[in-house]
């Protein structure tokens, strides 16, 4: 199986802590080049300092609020002037706050919109043209599980990462011609700093202590556990390996079968 990712590119959104960080890690550890692309430069430079390096391996970071997709586009121009093609993009940023979709103020949304589909899309224009020159690309979204079932409390989360399904589908069905393939990875409950925040969340408001809440989170997962980060960068690690050449338009839970759904 061909897992090999030497002389190949790949820029990983998110990529300062949690799953960000490990899919950075793991894709450096099978020889790819990476570029690490968040908001803040310190944790980037620090996580630039763990990436595996061959010898023949160039690692970069780059510092952006995804928050603002101006900045975005700004900051991956510039960097497109040092490294011109990308093989391998990594779509994966923080998600919206939690709360009932009934209550959400419109502008929720709408941010919630400009920092998940509106970033992805203008990132995913500009590093095609170096996917259809080399011939290769890998476009992996990490959304959520709620696109095949809606998780209570993330109204607006719920939402968006349903249009970034469908816009990533569209994609593959699209780019496939020039052997670019779109997948979503959907993580589950993972050990990131994201989960401790929901939990955190979610226990205030049933009046649970935090272990009283993990224990009941656990419960409802087949494998009662929550994965972790490297678990999970594992998965998206293979979709863009040459292995998974044809495999496309897919949702890939890693969820330790938590979702009800095939």
């Amino acid at each position: 199986m061909d897992l090999n990712l030497n002389h190949k590119n790949a820029l990983v959104c998110g990529s300062s802590q949690g799953m960000g960080k490990a899919i950075a890690i793991q894709l450096a550890k099978m020889g790819a080049n990476v570029t690490l692309f968040a908001r803040n430069l310190e944790k980037l430079n620090a996580v630039k300092s763990e990436l595996a390096n061959n010898g023949n391996q160039e690692h970069f970071a780059i510092c952006a609020d995804f928050a603002d997709v101006d900045v975005v586009a700004r900051a991956l121009d510039e960097q497109l002037t040092v490294v011109p093609e990308y093989q391998i993009l990594v779509n994966n940023t923080g998600g919206p706050a939690p709360g009932p979709a009934n209550t959400a103020d419109s502008s929720a949304f709408l941010a919630a919109f400009n920092q998940h589909l509106i970033n992805n899309h203008q990132i995913t224009q500009k590093l095609l043209p170096g996917m259809k020159k080399s011939g290769y690309g890998r476009i992996i979204n990490v959304i959520s599980t709620s696109v095949k079932q809606p998780l209570p409390n993330l109204g607006v989360s719920n939402t968006v990462r349903g249009a970034v399904a469908s816009w990533s589908k569209t994609m593959a069905n699209e780019l496939g011609q020039f052997n670019i393939t779109v997948n979503n990875v959907l993580p589950g409950a993972t050990n990131t700093v994201r989960l401790e925040a929901i939990i955190k969340n979610k226990a205030e408001k049933m009046g649970m202590s935090i272990e009283e809440m993990e224990a009941e989170e656990k419960s409802i997962i087949p494998m009662r556990r929550f994965g972790e980060a490297e678990e999970f960068a594992n998965a998206v690690a293979f979709l863009a390996s040459p292995a998974a050449g044809y495999i496309t338009g897919v949702n890939l839970p890693v969820d330790g079968g938590r979702t009800s759904s095939m």
